[in-house]
């Protein structure tokens, strides 16, 4: 859409000033939803290879599909039945690896002295929909049924995810809730997509003051356009899909959302966190102002006040001592 570049105000004096730079300098990256390799190639060279301890496992995937590969990473010096985070990536639907992440999901299980499963979900185009969502929800059964074995408290296992990644937690929460096999202690959504019409002409809102920087409305749509494949689905597994469609969100986890003032998914995200509140769903909402999407990575006030308030939310959903 020619509009997406026709915007005549630039935000980016509304830009928190440690991104400012980065915002302004970063270049243009839109998946091309039938040829990913150069859009998955830009995200790996964003993530700098890191070293740390790790395991990797494959566990069963979903019926008729192959098995589904985790890594795990453990908190050093923590002994008994410990807290765990399902961790799903970003990438737009359509790149990521889950040890793009290993820096930072070490130390996640340092941080919070919990074991986090980062999940290799496969990537649209050539897996969309519903095979993304079914490798999380494969995973999160993994976890519970070996609970015992890896020394986690089935009481205290939560999800995480950023961006595509926390559109994966929200419907794998929401997976969760219909499947009804497990209870989740609570969902952490870092800028979360979750809604297919943002960036088209059916998105309930077009805020022109998000969006501008790092992920665009062409880049939703690409990214929304490889994981809807060219297959129908049943009606009811739209919420599935785009967890903003979802009919019904009561008796989803606490949930916590943390969403940049400049991000395009903050109309969406802060959204959803009403429709949570409605249905009495205990909610976390941060919306933090001058941020981008990705800001959580970039040093500063922004991002510290990201994690102090993830800290306090873990602490009081899933009791660990940070």
């Amino acid at each position: 859409m020619n509009e997406d570049r026709a915007r005549a105000t630039t935000t980016l004096a509304l830009v928190a000033p440690e991104a400012r730079e980065i915002a302004a300098t970063f270049p243009r990256f839109v998946p091309d939803p039938l040829a990913p390799d150069e859009f998955r190639a830009l995200v790996s060279s964003l993530y700098p290879e890191e070293r740390v301890d790790r395991t990797e496992r494959w566990v069963p995937g979903p019926p008729e599909a192959p098995d589904v590969r985790v890594l795990i990473y453990r908190p050093q010096g923590k002994v008994g039945a410990l807290p765990a985070i399902l961790y799903a990536h970003g990438g737009g639907f359509v790149a990521g690896r889950p040890e793009m992440m290993d820096g930072a999901s070490f130390r996640l299980a340092q941080r919070l002295g919990a074991v986090v499963v980062s999940v290799q979900y496969r990537l649209a185009p050539e897996t969309p929909f519903p095979g993304p969502l079914e490798d999380c929800y494969a995973a999160l059964d993994w976890l519970f049924s070996e609970a015992e074995a890896l020394g986690v408290d089935p009481a205290r296992i939560a999800l995480y995810g950023q961006s595509a990644g926390g559109g994966l937690a929200a419907a794998t929460a929401l997976l969760a809730r219909e499947r009804g096999q497990h209870r989740l202690a609570a969902q952490f959504l870092l800028y979360p997509m979750i809604d297919p019409r943002t960036g088209t002409a059916d998105a309930p809102v077009d805020n022109a003051s998000t969006g501008e920087f790092l992920w665009t409305r062409e880049a939703n749509r690409n990214g929304w356009a490889a994981m809807r494949g060219t297959d129908d689905f049943e009606p009811a597994r739209l919420g599935h899909f785009g967890p903003a469609l979802a009919v019904d969100v009561a008796g989803l986890p606490p949930t916590f959302i943390a969403v940049g003032s400049l991000d395009l998914f903050l109309e969406e995200n802060v959204a959803y966190a009403l429709r949570l509140s409605r249905a009495g769903v205990p909610i976390d909402l941060h919306v933090y102002p001058g941020g981008v999407h990705g800001f959580e990575i970039v040093p500063g006030t922004v991002a510290d006040a990201y994690w102090r308030a993830f800290d306090e939310a873990s602490q009081r959903w899933l009791g660990v001592t940070s």
